[in-house]
């Protein structure tokens, strides 16, 4: 049986607080998993209010997808096939996509969305350019006035760069960190017993495996913990 992650999403505060849309999104999601046989296994709602553009709740999401095996399920598509940040995460995640008002989509279509998306903004672009060279030949003054200094400055993030890359693994492993720290507090204390008790909660290893002892000591060892 497939398992689904589900993710919702409103607008505004108000909207969240009421549930208003929310019923509907239900609805369509769960008559599809219905249809499919697919079972939910965790619901996550994102309240946006147009003033941040991170998505915690889509991140959330897509990372229980990810440790899970499951599938992303969204209501509709075409509330967020405009919607870059949606689609760079969705895209970066890696994570299987259904969306129940297209469920013809896949992840290939929204790599297409993606790219439209993308094209939009380098035409955006490309227009504020024109626009500012010809400000530039009626005489307008452009630049920073602090002249190289923020070119020096951005040299050293250089080295901060490199610093991220040595960081992508502890990163990676800092997504199972609440599902070790639950584990533990079940009781299991063992190497052996977490990786049990993680296999049987279906929790997948960041190479889509299954866990062993040794998997779960790597991964304290980064979490910086110790069974």
């Amino acid at each position: 049986m497939c398992r689904v992650v589900a993710y919702y999403r409103v607008s505004t505060e108000s909207q969240g607080r009421s549930g208003l849309g929310l019923q509907a999104q239900n609805e369509v999601v769960t008559t599809l998993c219905r249809q499919r046989s697919w079972e939910i296994i965790a619901e996550f709602t994102e309240v946006e209010s147009g003033k941040r553009d991170d998505r915690p709740q889509l991140n959330a999401a897509l990372k229980r997808a990810k440790v899970t095996g499951a599938r992303l399920v969204i209501a509709k598509l075409d509330r967020l096939s405009r919607n870059v940040a949606f689609l760079a995460s969705l895209q970066e995640s890696g994570a299987r996509f259904t969306a129940a008002d297209m469920p013809e989509a896949d992840e290939f279509t929204v790599h297409i969305l993606a790219a439209v998306a993308q094209r939009e903004r380098k035409l955006i672009s490309d227009r504020t350019k024109a626009a500012l060279s010809a400000a530039k030949t009626r005489g307008v003054k452009l630049g920073n006035p602090n002249g190289a200094e923020p070119i020096r400055r951005a040299a050293k993030g250089t080295t901060a760069a490199l610093e991220a890359v040595r960081r992508n693994a502890a990163v990676r492993a800092s997504e199972y960190a609440e599902t070790i720290a639950d584990v533990q507090a079940t009781g299991a204390g063992s190497l052996l017993a977490i990786a049990k008790e993680l296999n049987e909660r279906g929790i997948l290893t960041a190479r889509r495996g299954r866990w062993h002892p040794s998997s779960v000591r790597n991964l304290l060892l980064r979490l910086g913990a110790s069974a």
